[in-house]
């Protein structure tokens, strides 16, 4: 279930969380023969090698729940030196599948799961409980959980601002009244970012000029519109460390194509696209902008990281 973006609603009828800045993952514990966890990104992929952390939390879950299966629904996520939760810091941890290297980066850079919701206790499929039922299952669990603040307790403006304080990437707004809706992105629950962030798809790129001379300059990224067609939104030309870039251009090399990914290719400048290697839009990745220009391209777009949990036909313009 994926949230819809907005301006915070009040009311009884609405609860608050936070957003954690981090991979949303769906973890599954269960006493069988596969070992008991599995770890699925947003985008149906078994992360289950890529965090053994998580995977032992999801190990004593199971024990103290006696074997009871469960599956929960939260993020993965890493702390940066101040505390607050960094999806640059967690960079590290993503895509990576060699169990040996996943528990190498485990010692130094450790992360954690933070559940939200609940969607499976024993038997009984919850999802279509309303979500104040499936938040008291959740926090009977052995499992430490993020506070759902009540909004008849707290105004729009007190936890935002509390979100502010803590370095916390914003807040969602959830009905308090209303199921579990897998796959949709829902009106039922409103994010509002306190940076606007957006996921892309990278259809091509730039060479770099004057410092940047034979590295990467800019992606050239796009997001799908109503009708699923790769729609050009910009290019994104900094928050890149060395490593990044080279990782990057890597990347791209192997995913080099002939024609442009993007349906409205004939409507773009030559400055926008005039020294463009095309890539096909397998890759994406996560930016922060300052808001989008009224012909639909991301002002002032920086680099974030790579997105390897969300598939590239899912990225929609969240804003």
């Amino acid at each position: 279930m994926l949230a819809t973006a907005g301006d915070l609603p009040e009311g009884s009828q609405w609860a608050y969380e936070f957003k954690w800045d981090g991979v949303r993952a769906l973890l599954s514990v269960r006493d069988d023969a596969s070992g008991g966890v599995r770890i699925c990104s947003r985008s149906g992929a078994d992360i289950t090698a890529t965090y053994p952390e998580v995977v032992a939390t999801g190990k004593q879950l199971l024990a103290e729940l006696d074997g009871v299966p469960a599956r929960l629904d939260g993020e993965i996520v890493a702390f940066g030196p101040d505390g607050s939760p960094s999806f640059g810091v967690l960079q590290s941890r993503t895509a990576v599948s060699s169990p040996a290297r996943a528990r190498q980066l485990a010692a130094q850079t450790p992360v954690a799961f933070v559940a939200f919701d609940l969607l499976q206790f024993g038997d009984q499929q919850t999802l279509a409980l309303p979500y104040d039922e499936r938040r008291r299952l959740l926090e009977s669990l052995p499992i430490e959980t993020p506070p759902s603040l009540p909004a008849s307790d707290f105004s729009s403006a007190e936890v935002l601002a509390i979100a502010q304080e803590q370095g916390l990437e914003g807040v969602v707004a959830k009905r308090r009244d209303r199921p579990y809706e897998p796959g949709r992105r829902s009106a039922s629950w409103i994010k509002h970012p306190l940076r606007k962030r957006q996921d892309v798809v990278v259809g091509g790129w730039e060479p770099g000029q004057h410092g940047r001379a034979g590295q990467l300059g800019a992606l050239l990224v796009g997001v799908h519109d109503e009708s699923g067609r790769l729609r050009y939104a910009g290019q994104v030309g900094s928050g890149f460390t060395d490593k990044i870039l080279r990782d990057l251009k890597l990347r791209l090399a192997a995913l080099a194509s002939a024609t442009a990914p993007f349906a409205d290719l004939e409507q773009l400048a030559a400055r926008d696209v005039g020294g463009a290697h095309w890539v096909r839009p397998e890759l994406v990745v996560a930016v922060e902008f300052r808001q989008w220009t009224t012909d639909g391209r991301l002002r002032a777009p920086s680099y974030k990281g790579l997105r390897s949990d969300i598939a590239p036909k899912a990225v929609v313009r969240d804003s």
